[in-house]
């Protein structure tokens, strides 16, 4: 996205009418920046300056406001360069760190959901958070466990902790003799391996497999024929953690019954939640998409903000969603923080 080239004055006016309008969600006019900013000028040119930007396409004019409000385009200029990327305090550091110490953790995923309400609670907006990406990661072992006379349930536990269940359809009910004896084998053949490895080779670790037992031969036959299918969807599956969404409807911009319906439809939408997070990639710092940027109509009026954290060699996404009238400064460095945070407390 190309942005406009403005003087030191018209940057000081849109960081005044942006700050102006994620304080009182309301349109800002020159009077009233002229009032509560210290900008050394005359409200006329203020109000002239908040013409050029609305000729820049930074500002729009509403009808029925003397005001103006930020575009997206505003949001984006003020992020990349008029946002202070300072750290968060030492009491919002010292609240994040009790909500973790008094949460009973007994796995990654569960770091990772009480991530989404901690963000949710010292921000003001939806937490979220994803799962590690499991390309790379590595079997430590695994478990089939009968569930069914039609099913079987296969336990992956992967490094640092992370655990992927996948059902598996099996003919008839299994003995659980025989799939203790499939999970020993299997175990021989995968454990150690990456998932992407595994999912790729197979056929070519299980084809040789031989059992005196006629039903672990079957069961057998079913990984080596649809075996990489049950691994993709190991490996395609991230579940998406969020915090509650009555933070975001107490805001202004969810007070009418429409927007808040579409609200409590988006936070039902995962899938859509986990499409968008994970094309955010692995760079390092926040990642910050302003409306139009994400590339869903569904999102057009929202600002995601999130940043990696890791587990071992594998890599997940913590973060928040809320309206464009965010207070990126604070929301930017809580999520930072708590993203590290993050990579530290995982075992």
């Amino acid at each position: 996205m190309s942005l406009p080239t403005l003087t030191e004055r018209e940057r000081a006016v849109l960081a005044a009418v942006i700050d102006s309008f994620i304080r009182t969600a309301s349109p800002a006019g020159s009077r009233t920046i002229g009032k509560e900013y210290e900008l050394g000028v005359s409200a006329a040119t203020i109000r002239n300056t908040m013409a050029d930007l609305e000729t820049k396409g930074l500002l729009t004019h509403p009808h029925t406001s003397a005001g103006r409000l930020p575009t997206d385009l505003a949001y984006r200029y003020y992020v990349d360069g008029l946002m202070r990327r300072g750290g968060i305090s030492p009491r919002e550091r010292v609240a994040i760190e009790r909500e973790f110490e008094s949460f009973e953790v007994t796995g990654v995923e569960d770091l990772v959901s009480q991530a989404a309400r901690v963000l949710t609670l010292l921000t003001g907006e939806l937490g979220l958070a994803v799962g590690p990406m499991l390309a790379t990661a590595t079997l430590e072992r695994l478990e089939l466990v009968p569930v069914s006379t039609e099913k079987a349930l296969l336990i992956l536990t992967l490094e640092s902790g992370v655990v992927r269940t996948v059902y598996v359809d099996v003919r008839s009910s299994v003995p659980r003799a025989t799939l203790e004896a499939v999970s020993t084998a299997l175990n021989e053949r995968l454990a150690g391996e990456t998932l992407s490895v595994i999912q790729d080779t197979l056929h070519e670790r299980l084809g040789d497999l031989r059992f005196d037992d006629r039903e672990a031969d079957e069961l057998i036959n079913i990984f080596v024929h649809s075996g990489p299918d049950i691994f993709e969807w190991a490996l395609r599956e991230r579940e998406v953690h969020l915090g509650s969404s009555v933070a975001l409807s107490e805001q202004p911009e969810f007070t009418t019954s429409d927007r808040l319906r579409d609200l409590i439809q988006l936070t039902e939408r995962r899938e859509l939640l986990a499409s968008v997070l994970g094309q955010r990639g692995e760079s390092e710092g926040p990642q910050i998409t302003i409306g139009a940027e994400h590339g869903q109509p569904e999102l057009d009026e929202l600002t995601i903000v999130t940043a990696n954290y890791s587990v071992g060699s594998l890599q997940g996404t913590v973060g928040v969603i809320g309206p464009t009238r965010m207070p990126y400064e604070k929301v930017v460095s809580i999520v930072d923080w708590t993203s590290g945070l993050l990579t530290r407390l995982t075992p």
